[in-house]
């Protein structure tokens, strides 16, 4: 069974978020799907929502804090209000955009599992890396590991390689098998894989051996493709 999940980043409205998960809701029940579904809306767009079973709310990002004095953040009293218990960390984008260090990424995953939460735990390296050759891209790759437990019991991993999130470029399915293989010898757990995915090649991705699903941004925003890349990926 495959794990679909959408990273909405900076993108929809409170507004437009209730309707996509409520549309999504509906499409999983009326077709009897039974993949793992997860949505992460942006923190002013978290809510109650009312959905079946397999489709999850997460947070894309929060602070390693209950609440406080952190200016911009958010913490679990805020989550709380809407019962989350899932989080994305360690995106890209919090890496490389936003500053976030491999000390602050582990201090925060280390607060969200003492708390119970689901991690989607993403890794990945920058085309300079990935040009170097494989031993290279998964030296960067299991440094991104330093601090993590890995044998966390509510974890999911998300191999998003930098240079094709958001490019177009996806990588071979010869580069993702190799990658993915390697991680799930070294550490057997979910592993989705995540860059330029889109309805077109999310089947063919997710039937790669290794692969476990997919976290997808830009692709899975329009509602009608969102449920089309479900479709295409609930008999795997």
């Amino acid at each position: 069974m495959a794990i679909i999940a959408s990273n909405f980043k900076t993108n929809h409205t409170r507004k437009s978020t209730a309707s996509f998960v409520k549309e999504v809701s509906e499409f999983l029940q009326s077709n009897n799907i039974s993949n793992e579904v997860i949505v992460f809306p942006t923190a002013t767009s978290l809510d109650e929502f009312e959905t079946v079973s397999n489709l999850t709310i997460g947070a894309q990002n929060a602070y390693a804090v209950d609440k406080g004095s952190f200016t911009g953040e958010i913490g679990t009293t805020q989550l709380d209000e809407f019962a989350i218990k899932t989080i994305l960390i360690g995106h890209s984008e919090r890496r490389h955009v936003l500053g976030e260090s491999q000390e602050e990424i582990a201090k925060k995953y280390d607060f969200y599992k003492n708390k119970g939460y689901k991690i989607v735990y993403c890794i990945g390296e920058p085309l300079e890396v990935k040009e170097s050759g494989l031993d290279k891209t998964l030296e960067y790759v299991y440094e991104q590991f330093e601090g993590i437990d890995t044998n966390y019991d509510n974890l999911i991993l998300a191999y998003e390689p930098v240079w094709a999130i958001g490019t177009g470029v996806t990588a071979t399915n010869e580069d993702i098998t190799s990658v993915h293989s390697a991680i799930k010898l070294r550490i057997p757990k979910p592993l989705l894989y995540g860059g330029s995915v889109k309805v077109a090649n999310v089947a063919e991705i997710c039937a790669l051996d290794g692969v476990d699903g997919a976290l997808i941004g830009t692709a899975s925003w329009i509602v009608e493709d969102f449920k089309q890349i479900i479709e295409n990926t609930k008999d795997l």
